[in-house]
């Protein structure tokens, strides 16, 4: 691997002179030596710099925590180190990767499947130059001329002003405008909402006397304190018996500079509030209890001025050849693409080609079928990855170190072929790419594989495997044994005990669908990227009695939240604490009275800020234990609370399985979670670091001890190694045997293989899918090979 530079001084015979072979040269490796974060063992690994690098090994073997919590974060730390010390006094100080020796590192771009924002104002076209562009374009060719770019962004509100300079000593007048693009009857946001004051606040009651009832917000809270000491109002006045001007300005008054308690803050009327506070985020990313008060008190319809476009009139009214930029950012991405290239204006040549190579780069990574104008919170986790993609294909950076995590979720094995090309293409500009994966189909494309085991979390953290992919086949690792695996058809299937029926379905793209969903069977439901297989689910099964849905989405809670408090787990494990130890069950919670002061048991301190990612630096007062010190004297079982929550799954199984730790509720959540392949996940990870097939998996988990008789998973094997797609299978077996229905949305051919009853939508994406293109058994689907999915799966079982 180590490529040594044994001359630096030559002689050049055409010279007659020295010749420098620079010492640059030696630097093509990125060194890695005594890593340590998180559960890595003093690893030691060489990565070749300008070549295809792919990590691989079993959930919870440490890919991530070599990739992005040692490579990807020293890279960042160091870069924000070149910032002057008066930037660097706003910014956080993350701390050192846990790390001897990290050598040749550069400047690491990471590109994973974060959600994109939960802002409503988010769209595919905002999120990447696409957009702009596409506003550039309209701003110069759009006929009638109405302004520069700013009059066709949604973002981008009209307004007037004018104001008196003064210039040695003499006044002059000035004005100016700003014409933007945004519809003021929904401020850019493409739906209006009707709030319901019935559901604020209990008129029986005064101000003091909680009157309020939004969520969170108590009478000596700062929220309604701002109302009680605005002197607008009578704090000890029953709200029905306001005056009509008391009512005004208790509801719609404008905002307007009060004092409170000595502090200068803004009073503004109760509706104009809760709608700043609760509705300026997607309603799908807030925490529950608030998401059903919202879901309670508003009621959100499209916005009749602009009908969903965001846009004002004036910015509608300008086109181009007929089509305004609404009905651009309307189209399919495909579609858009060929109508930029059918524009010839050579006035806007080098623009145009800009727009086509941008529009073309989704098309290439398998998003041709989304809009400028999707909401970014509606994306998958895949498909914001890939989102995030276009914006680095055309850049003209090079020598920069591109970090992906699983690149092929969400992809039908017909797209992974052109995600594996994009992967090279970057590599081919001289950049190093590294890739965290399961996939063979994207292991095999790899100029270097590093393999992590040889088991999960504490058993895990070692390189197994260093070398190439021929290597890797001889290594004997798990990851070598599994890579070639290919499953066989089903000698037999189940025969169904009903029916599941559906009827002109015709969500998004689905074009009056009718399809019969056979009950008491594992069902796959399969189909390109694109082709009505969400829609269908979610617009026409979900819902209904006995359905249960699994899905990759967030779980919701806050950043505090972890497996242990989101399964309930904790409640029975504190009581145990406390019986033992004879003290109360709150001081063994990190949110409640044992918690750390300093970091309020959060372990971390995050650090937000609003131009770069919050930064989360361990507490230095607790250590990361997230308790205090008088509580960590308390033990169960030879360990403190805070050792248990750094327990794995499979580990805490066994511990609260038996003796004095014993603890049946526990020990049946943790069952499960083992039960489902998270055996590995730690008790106290918190869930914003799950992958979504890991929160897909804790959610099943949840819902295996309820009453659901129909079971809607969506990509379960997201995230699964090779080895424990097997485990996968046998759980969903054992879910059909105990008399459930379980459909999966899945582009694993070995999922596929195994099912009793294949729908496959198609036969492409977006507009050019949206019907069934075959149902029937997976040996039926292999003899028709006459769609994309069958073909595919004709080779991967060898047919």
């Amino acid at each position: 691997m180590n490529r040594d530079v044994k001359e630096l001084v030559t002689t050049s015979h055409d010279e007659g002179v020295p010749a420098v072979l620079c010492a640059a040269d030696s630097h093509d490796l990125i060194r890695v030596h005594g890593a340590r974060e998180n559960n890595l063992r003093n690893v030691h690994v060489e990565i070749p710099k300008r070549r295809l690098t792919v990590f691989t090994g079993v959930s919870g073997s440490g890919k991530s925590s070599l990739v992005f919590d040692t490579i990807a974060a020293e890279s960042q730390r160091l870069i924000n180190e070149t910032y002057s010390a008066f930037v660097q006094g706003f910014m956080p100080t993350p701390a050192r990767p846990e790390v001897d020796v990290l050598d040749g590192l550069t400047t690491a771009i990471l590109v994973d499947q974060q959600p994109m924002g939960s802002s409503l104002r988010s769209t595919v076209g905002t999120a990447t130059d696409a957009g702009t562009l596409l506003r550039i374009l309209f701003s110069r060719l759009a006929k009638p001329h109405i302004g520069s770019q700013k009059a066709f962004a949604f973002n981008v509100a009209s307004a007037d002003a004018s104001g008196v300079l003064v210039v040695n000593g003499k006044k002059i007048e000035k004005g100016f405008s700003v014409v933007g693009g945004m519809c003021l009857r929904c401020e850019g946001m493409g739906t209006v909402s009707d709030i319901d004051p019935a559901q604020l606040l209990d008129d029986s009651r005064s101000l003091a006397d909680g009157a309020v009832t939004v969520p969170g917000w108590k009478p000596d809270g700062w929220v309604v304190r701002s109302f009680t000491e605005s002197g607008f109002l009578d704090p000890h006045k029953a709200i029905r018996d306001y005056t009509e001007q008391e009512r005004h300005d208790f509801l719609h008054r404008d905002p307007v500079k009060v004092k409170v308690k000595g502090v200068n803050t803004t009073y503004e009327g109760l509706l104009a509030r809760v709608r700043r506070s609760f509705l300026s985020k997607d309603k799908e990313t807030l925490q529950p209890h608030i998401r059903a008060f919202v879901e309670r008190a508003v009621a959100f319809s499209v916005c009749p001025e602009c009908h969903g476009t965001r846009l004002s009139e004036t910015a509608r009214s300008a086109k181009i050849d007929g089509l305004s930029i609404a009905d651009a950012c309307a189209m399919q991405i495909g579609d858009l693409a060929a109508w930029a290239r059918g524009l010839t204006d050579p006035s806007v040549t080098t623009l145009l080609t800009v727009l086509g190579q941008t529009l073309d780069s989704f098309v290439q990574i398998g998003l041709g079928y989304l809009s400028l104008d999707r909401s970014s919170s509606t994306l998958s986790g895949g498909e914001a990855q890939r989102v995030k993609m276009v914006r680095h294909l055309g850049s003209a950076l090079t020598d920069v170190t591109y970090v992906f995590d699983e690149p092929t979720v969400g992809l039908h094995p017909h797209d992974i072929q052109r995600m594996n090309d994009l992967l090279l293409r970057l590599r081919d500009k001289g950049n190093t790419v590294l890739v965290v994966e399961h996939k063979p189909e994207t292991i095999v494309i790899a100029d270097h594989v590093v393999d992590l085991g040889p088991h999960a979390g504490t058993k895990g953290g070692e390189v197994v495997f260093e070398g190439t992919v021929e290597g890797l086949r001889a290594s004997g690792t798990v990851t070598g044994r599994h890579l070639d695996d290919r499953a066989s058809l089903k000698p037999s299937v189940r025969e169904r005990s009903g029916v599941l029926e559906v009827r002109g379905a015709n969500a998004h793209n689905l074009r009056d669908v009718d399809v019969d969903i056979p009950l008491g069977v594992l069902t796959v439901l399969t189909g390109v990227a694109g082709s009505g297989k969400s829609s269908l689910i979610h617009g026409s099964v979900a819902g209904r009695d006995g359905v249960v849905t699994v899905d990759q989405s967030p779980v919701k809670g806050s950043r505090r939240s972890n497996p242990a408090t989101y399964t309930g787990m904790l409640e029975p494990i504190r009581k145990t604490f406390a019986k033992v130890n004879g003290v109360k069950p709150a001081l063994f919670s990190p949110n409640s009275e044992g918690a750390c002061p300093t970091c309020k048991g959060a372990g971390v301190i995050y650090t937000d800020l609003a131009i770069m990612a919050g930064v989360a630096t361990t507490c230095e007062e607790c250590e990361g234990r997230r308790f205090q010190a008088s509580v960590l004297r308390y033990r169960l079982g030879g360990r403190d609370i805070s050792e248990v929550f750094a327990m794995p799954v499979a580990e805490a199984a066994e511990f609260f399985r038996n003796g004095e730790a014993r603890t049946p509720a526990a020990y049946a959540v943790l069952d499960r979670l083992a039960e489902v392949g998270l055996g590995y996940l730690g008790l106290g990870q918190p869930l914003t670091t799950l992958s979504g097939g890991e929160r897909q998996r804790l959610k099943l988990a949840g819902h295996m001890a309820g009453t659901g008789s129909v079971y809607i998973l969506d990509e379960p094997t997201s995230g699964l190694h090779l080895a424990d797609v097997e485990q996968l299978l046998a759980l969903l077996d054992r879910l059909v045997d105990s008399g459930r229905t379980v459909v999966v949305v899945e582009h694993h051919q070995a999922v596929m293989a195994h099912a009793d009853w294949i729908i496959d939508l198609g036969p492409g994406a977006g507009h050019d899918g949206g019907r069934i293109v075959f149902e029937g058994t997976p040996a039926d689907l292999v003899s028709a090979r006459s769609t994309l999915t069958a073909q595919h799966l004709a080779q991967y079982v060898g047919a």
